[in-house]
């Protein structure tokens, strides 16, 4: 038992700002989809994740052959081979991206005190959000993973490695095609989830609420994600790292904010009520004007 409390404190306390941003992930997605959703996809998330890099330790697909390295064993969770830290940060991290997908997607209305997605059901649950929303997940991994694999110069610590030596820093080309593959499952997921029943389309799921910005929680995390890794990999001294980095995720955020900044307040009416017919308590029913 002694040993149980031991890896299970440790498994929080050697990995704190995985656990920060899950955190973040539940504040900022139980007020957008319902603590019940929520709870669902972190399991469904969790174990799709496990399956994905059991099979590939194992197999090679879909990321191609990596190994972990299970120094912490004694210390922190590991489940068949993999740690659990590992598997769980894919759930925040396709909340996020979703989010951040939906939010670039869908018509804004912004007034001085608060702004709202006027996202709809069939919106949240289209292609392009499908589409996007994995792309934005591979675009983060594309920043963290090789500076990940420098764990052994920062406080993550040498977990992983590859049996070859990738293109991109040290990862192969096969890890961003199979995190494509998986993102596109997980956010599909969590986009059925989202469609599940639960709760008559007048009736507000439990935990859904209307805090101040509450729209802007979700790419405020994939943000931090990214600076995050962004930052470790500049204190680590590994600048061309940084700056590629930097390279592949700007044009998108460029392009994202352009789409954003022109389709705030230029949404219309039909969409409005499309809107407020599917989440009636959204608080763009208080600002209808």
């Amino acid at each position: 038992m002694e040993d149980i409390l031991r890896i299970a404190a440790g498994t929080v306390t050697m990995r704190p700002y995985v656990f920060a941003f899950f955190a973040a992930y539940l504040v900022a997605a139980v007020p957008h989809l319902g603590w019940r959703k929520i709870a669902l996809f972190t399991v469904v998330g969790y174990l799709t994740a496990f399956l994905s890099e059991f099979s590939s330790i194992t197999t090679g697909i879909p990321y191609g052959w990596y190994y972990y390295i299970d120094v912490t064993r004694d210390r922190e969770l590991w489940i068949a081979g993999v740690p659990f830290f590992d598997s769980l940060s894919y759930v925040f991290l396709t909340y996020c991206s979703y989010a951040t997908a939906i939010f670039v997607v869908a018509p804004i209305k912004a007034w001085r005190w608060d702004l709202v997605t006027l996202e709809t059901r069939s919106l949240r649950n289209s292609f392009a959000v499908l589409f996007l929303g994995s792309l934005f997940q591979v675009f983060l991994d594309i920043i963290i993973d090789p500076v990940a694999l420098q764990g052994s110069r920062w406080f993550l610590g040498q977990i992983y490695g590859y049996r070859e030596v990738g293109a991109h820093f040290g990862v192969p080309l096969s890890n961003y095609l199979g995190w494509w593959l998986v993102s596109f499952v997980l956010v599909f997921a969590l986009q059925r989830i989202d469609a599940w029943g639960g709760s008559s389309r007048s009736e507000r799921p439990a935990g859904v609420a209307n805090p101040p910005f509450r729209t802007l929680y979700g790419p405020i995390l994939y943000v931090s994600v990214l600076v995050f890794n962004l930052s470790v990999t500049l204190w680590i001294g590994e600048r061309l790292m940084a700056l590629t980095g930097l390279f592949i995720i700007i044009p998108a955020m460029a392009i994202s904010a352009v789409t954003i900044i022109r389709r705030t307040n230029r949404y219309r009416k039909e969409e409005l009520a499309e809107h407020l017919r599917d989440f009636p308590w959204s608080v763009a029913s208080a600002r209808k004007g």
